[in-house]
Order: C-alpha cells, then structure tokens, then sequence
C-alpha cells in the first residue's frame, strides 16, 4: 500500500512566495496532465463526440498549450481580447512537446514576475471597456490552473468514452489504483 506523504510543519507553505507556490502546483499538475495526454490515441485525434465539440487532438493541443496562452496574455498588464484558436495536431508527440514548452514558458514567467507582479492589476478590455480587472496572479489561478483542470476532466471523459484506460488524477480510477 502507497502511503502519502506526511504535511510539512506548520508555517512551513507560509514561507514560500506565492509564486513558487503557483510554479509548483503548475509543476506538480502538469506532470498529472502529462499521464491524461500520454493516453491519447493517435488514430483518433480527429474524433469528437458531439458535432459541437472540439476534437480530440484539439482538446488535448490546447490543454498543453493553455500555461503558455495564458502567461502570454497576462504578460502587459493590459490586454484586449484574444484570439483562441483550435488547431489540429498531427501527433501525440507534438502535443507533448506543446505541454513541456508551454509549462517551461509559464514557470520561466511567473519566477520572473514574483509576487510584486503577481499582485499587478491586469485589465482585459474591448473597444475600451474594461471587462476584467483582477491581480494578475489571480487571472493566473483562474485562467492557467483551473481552466487546465476543467479541459483535463473534459479530456478523460473523451478518452473514457473511446474505451482509453485512464490514469490516476487525484486518486485511483476504475482502470488503476495506485495504492492498491
């Protein structure tokens, strides 16, 4: 049986800055996201399963490339709407190696903005209205590490419903258990 790690002493996280806080949940996370992406079949990376939904390849390539996207949004405190768009990979590999460039870019990024920039105000705006005003670091959380989060549960439904074994994520699945 895998026993898990016992938690550090009191005021041990406290001590740590918010932003090697955040790289190291991106860290940690994207190795989680790393297992999901590793079971996606290359034969069926043009599949959807609803007409309105994006492939399974374009799924996958944007769930790699989201830390990436999103560090190079929040990077000039001030920002219109993006453009997001869903390109079709040709293979695992590529979406992969999008997910190790991606996540070396966001922790390069957010080291290198440290808390005093995490705590910037960041705007997003259209046609000069402003729509978001939020720390940057909080655009971060939300927009990086939960949108990730939502698009990797959205992905094993994808690989659940193409009969794809799934990975661990935050505890066993009906396919592995690692601490059995």
């Amino acid at each position: 049986m895998t026993t898990l790690p016992a938690r550090p002493p009191a005021g041990i996280a406290s001590e740590r800055s918010a932003a090697a806080r955040m790289t190291a949940e991106l860290t940690r996370e994207s190795e989680t996201t790393r297992r999901v992406l590793e079971r996606v079949p290359e034969d069926r990376l043009a599949w959807k399963p609803h007409e309105k939904s994006m492939t399974l390849g374009q799924l996958a390539l944007h769930l790699a490339q989201l830390p990436l996207g999103i560090a190079m949004l929040v990077e000039r405190l001030s920002t219109g709407l993006p453009a997001v768009p869903l390109v079709q990979p040709e293979s695992r590999r590529e979406i992969l190696d999008a997910l190790d460039r991606s996540v070396a870019h966001a922790t390069e990024r957010i080291t290198a903005w440290s808390d005093d920039g995490l705590e910037a105000e960041w705007k997003l705006t259209h046609d000069g209205a402003v729509l978001m005003a939020r720390p940057r670091g909080d655009v971060l959380r939300t927009l990086m590490l939960n949108h990730s989060y939502h698009h990797r549960g959205q992905l094993t439904v994808y690989l659940r419903l193409l009969g794809v074994p799934l990975p661990p994520v935050y505890g066993p699945t009906a396919d592995e258990n690692p601490f059995a």
